[in-house]
């Protein structure tokens, strides 16, 4: 079974990005894909602002994103771009670790006024990891009720092109995986 890892930078606990990012995840999982949530909360402080890139918490995301088949990465926009604290986990990560994987990258925010911190500030980290960032998301607060955890888009045409972006990107993790050659040993 292909697996996903969903990475939430935000710090919130009640974060509109932390729902979207779960309801993404249940749509992935009724495609068959397994999934995995990191989210830099549960990340202990120490490790993420010391820059311990050798601790055995940052060791094991860095594994289980270098295993999965696909990323999705979503933040809430501070300041015009992704969370520091997501920065700080991005930079403890291989330079690589994103190598020839599709990567949906989601952002959420209080205006449309930052509508272009996606494609300014997020998806360049992505792929200087070596992702294959695809369009990506920007959802409005207003878009999203936190109060409703099926489904917590509250605009039916956004919820067309998210549906629309996974599809995307369920095909690129698809598509990645046959590119991938499969290896034998021939017995001598």
């Amino acid at each position: 079974m292909s697996s996903i890892v969903i990475i939430s930078g935000s710090p919130s606990r009640n974060s509109s990005s932390e729902h979207v990012l779960h309801f993404l995840g249940q749509l992935i999982e009724k495609e068959g894909y397994s999934v995995t949530h990191i989210s830099v909360k549960d990340i202990s402080a120490e490790v993420l602002f010391s820059g311990l890139y050798d601790n055995e918490e940052i060791q094991k995301i860095s594994k289980d994103i270098q295993q999965a088949s696909g990323i999705i990465v979503g933040s809430p926009v501070y300041k015009g771009a992704y969370t520091g604290v997501l920065k700080a986990l991005i930079d403890l990560m291989p330079q690589d670790v994103l190598k020839n994987k599709p990567v949906l990258p989601i952002m959420t925010g209080g205006s449309p006024a930052h509508l272009l911190a996606i494609e300014y500030t997020l998806k360049p980290v992505l792929t200087t990891l070596k992702g294959i960032c695809l369009k990506g998301i920007y959802l409005l607060d207003k878009q999203i009720d936190k109060k409703i955890y099926e489904n917590p888009i509250t605009d039916d045409e956004l919820y067309k092109r998210i549906k629309k972006q996974l599809y995307y990107f369920v095909d690129s993790v698809n598509k990645t995986e046959k590119d991938i050659p499969v290896l034998t040993q021939i017995d001598s």
